[in-house]
């Protein structure tokens, strides 16, 4: 694996500020999703492969999970991103590598995902007070202010992404040495199973968020057409 210098941190921190805009605030050019965001994470550090094997998980896993509405899920997109820096990093500094090293960096990010949510509401809540001071802005005649707002509220959007992003990077820093040597081997182990089982989970997940009476069925048969494929192949 590459090397890891502080300026690929900035350009991961750097995407991860764009991609967070791109989930709601912004732009909404889709490269927020996990399967767009972790290889070009891994792209920008040097091993996109490490990216895409990663955001395909995480991608399965949350695909029924989507920030629409009032709905704040947990950060995907910078758990994508931020378990792509682990991977690609503590790889590096430990001497790790493979799939099994990539789930586990995955379950280390998975948590610290909550920390979005938080920042989220956190962000939300803040520019709720700015529509309100708009209002009273456009009230009182000052055009302008709704253009300053609009933007103070999207900087608030990207302060909560980085700061998503820099909890998932430092803390699974810390998590990933202390607990390697202990989860490392069992993971290792059943990695073909959870190989399997994260797009089992996405799949149930995603169907039940959609109305479709026969969803075992549909289920069934999308499972068997899969192994069928693979079998063929």
């Amino acid at each position: 694996m590459p090397d890891v210098a502080l300026a690929d941190y900035l350009l991961a921190a750097g995407l991860a500020v764009i991609a967070g805009l791109d989930r709601t605030a912004a732009l909404q050019l889709m490269i927020s999703r996990p399967i767009v965001a972790a290889p070009l994470t891994g792209w920008l550090l040097g091993d996109p492969l490490v990216g895409l094997q990663l955001g395909a998980l995480v991608e399965l896993l949350w695909i029924g999970r989507l920030p629409v509405g009032a709905a704040i899920p947990p950060d995907d997109t910078q758990v994508s991103i931020g378990g792509t820096v682990l991977a690609i990093t503590m790889g590096t500094s430990l001497g790790y590598s493979g799939p099994g090293f990539i789930v586990f960096c995955t379950l280390i990010a998975m948590p610290l995902g909550k920390f979005g949510q938080y920042f989220d509401r956190l962000a939300r809540h803040r520019n709720n007070r700015l529509l309100q001071n708009a209002e009273a802005g456009l009230d009182a005649g000052h055009l302008k202010v709704a253009e300053t707002y609009h933007l103070i509220g999207l900087m608030h959007f990207a302060f909560s992404s980085l700061a998503t992003f820099v909890v998932i990077v430092a803390g699974g820093s810390l998590l990933v040495p202390s607990l390697v040597a202990l989860l490392l081997s069992p993971v290792v182990a059943a990695v073909n199973w959870l190989w399997l089982l994260f797009p089992l989970v996405g799949t149930a997940v995603f169907l039940g968020t959609i109305n479709v009476k026969r969803s075992m069925s549909l289920f069934g048969a999308s499972f068997t057409s899969a192994f069928l494929l693979l079998w063929l192949l």
